[in-house]
């Protein structure tokens, strides 16, 4: 076997084993993520944790929780889609019953004013106490934002520390994303999309790598051995 074969077939091990590799550990991320979601379907099946209960809150538990909105300290998070629809995350404070903290609950999905921009459209608050169902998360979804953004109604991404300077209210660190609307119906949607684990991500880049892995085989043997041997075939 000449120089340049040797180096071929070396390289082509090396690449191998690279892309095997690489493929063996995107399934190891997958295993991994489907302990998490396993982790996850068991944590939100356990019954739903009430105002007195939420010092062992974990996200993705369900919670039934009592108390009054903070109307005046409701913001709309700009640029969140619903069933491919522009519009606000509306996320309002519930002062919690028994309690001397708050709570930050994205309640819902509303629409955003197509000719301005900086309408929101009316919402219904029910008054005094209310009840609420839904599941623990943490922080709302973060877009990318230049600068510290707003501080107004409207705003681009929501930090629950910062808000709770701002606001003086004292915040669980956890927030809540609202199933059910509390009381009469309060026009939100709430067609939360399920937690995203990303596994059927690492499956793809596996299959990827893997089918990298085998064509690099593939060529090898067509390039390296059975083509150099039609070619000394008697014609």
């Amino acid at each position: 076997m000449t120089t340049r074969r040797w180096l071929v077939l070396i390289a082509t091990l090396l690449a191998v084993a690279l892309t095997a590799r690489l493929g063996a550990w995107q399934l190891d991320r997958a295993s991994h993520k489907l302990a998490l979601q396993a982790a996850v379907d068991a944590e939100a099946a356990r019954p739903p944790l009430r105002n007195a209960d939420l010092g062992d809150a974990a996200v993705h538990r369900g919670v039934v929780l009592r108390g009054t909105w903070v109307t005046e300290r409701t913001v709309w998070l700009d640029n969140r889609p619903m069933d491919s629809r522009a519009g606000f995350y509306v996320v309002t404070p519930l002062r919690l019953a028994g309690r001397a903290d708050a709570v930050l609950v994205q309640r819902g999905w509303a629409p955003r004013d197509p000719t301005d921009r900086s309408r929101v459209p009316p919402l219904a608050t029910p008054p005094g106490e209310v009840e609420i169902t839904g599941r623990l998360a943490a922080a709302p979804s973060r877009l990318y934002e230049l600068g510290q953004g707003a501080a107004g109604v409207i705003r681009q991404n929501l930090d629950p520390a910062a808000f709770a300077a701002e606001s003086g209210l004292v915040l669980l660190p956890l927030t809540v994303v609202q199933t059910a609307p509390a009381g009469a119906d309060d026009g939100l949607l709430r067609h939360w999309p399920a937690p995203d684990l990303g596994l059927h991500k690492h499956y793809g880049y596996a299959f990827q790598w893997f089918a990298l892995c085998a064509l690099i085989v593939g060529l090898y043997v067509w390039f390296q051995l059975l083509r150099p041997r039609l070619r000394r075939q008697p014609s």
